[in-house]
């Protein structure tokens, strides 16, 4: 058999194509699925942040506590009257684990006679001031329920690093999950204009609402 010009370069250009496809849609089904429970947090939490009346925040609960800490953690407030010998670190681990309660440490005063700290995270809110010579404080803890931090949760508020990796990579995941979608429909020729039309009409959607706004 004769092979006609070009066939064995279009046999290899067909195989090539047929794998990228396979490729696209493996990946397009496989990411979505792993980003599944993201995709839906951040999506459902789209709603309770752009329609809060909805869903409503939650009020806002405050609990006082009191307690103690060693006054050796809080340094001599006569030798120094600014607090640069207050082990902080050491003071907010200890208050934290006394009273368990969420979020990092965000600020931290002191003088010669108290020494405030206040903890952030999601959907609460800590503040703690404390007798530096007797270790003594007031703890006063603010939470505002589970919308709350929920909506914390998607715009990244007071979440540390941790979360802040985990909203990079659900970015990366939708991105490559959109684009693997929309390359998926020039291999399917019966839906390929219907796509394409629809793809370029959502896009003119969001473009002309976005212009309208900045405009």
């Amino acid at each position: 058999m004769i092979t006609p010009p070009g066939g064995r370069s279009g046999d290899r250009v067909r195989r090539a194509t047929r794998a990228f496809a396979a490729t696209a849609r493996w990946l397009h089904i496989y990411l979505s699925l792993f980003a599944f429970a993201t995709m839906l947090l951040f999506s459902m939490t789209g709603l309770t942040l752009n329609h809060p009346d909805w869903f409503g925040a939650g009020e806002a609960v405050t609990e006082d506590f009191s307690g103690g800490v060693a006054a050796a953690l809080l340094g001599d407030p006569d030798a120094d009257p600014d607090g640069g010998s207050i082990d902080h670190e050491a003071v907010a681990a200890a208050i934290r684990m006394e009273h368990r309660f969420a979020g990092g440490l965000a600020d931290r005063r002191a003088d010669d006679r108290e020494c405030s700290l206040s903890w952030k995270g999601p959907g609460v809110a800590a503040d703690a001031v404390i007798d530096r010579r007797t270790g003594r404080y007031t703890l006063a803890i603010t939470r505002h329920g589970l919308v709350a931090i929920l909506n914390d949760l998607h715009k990244g508020r007071d979440t540390g690093p941790a979360w802040s990796l985990v909203i990079d990579v659900t970015a990366i995941l939708l991105t490559l999950v959109a684009i693997t979608g929309f390359v998926l429909i020039f291999f399917i020729r019966r839906r390929r204009t219907a796509g394409l039309v629809a793809a370029a009409v959502g896009t003119f959607v969001l473009v002309v609402l976005a212009v309208r706004l900045l405009l």
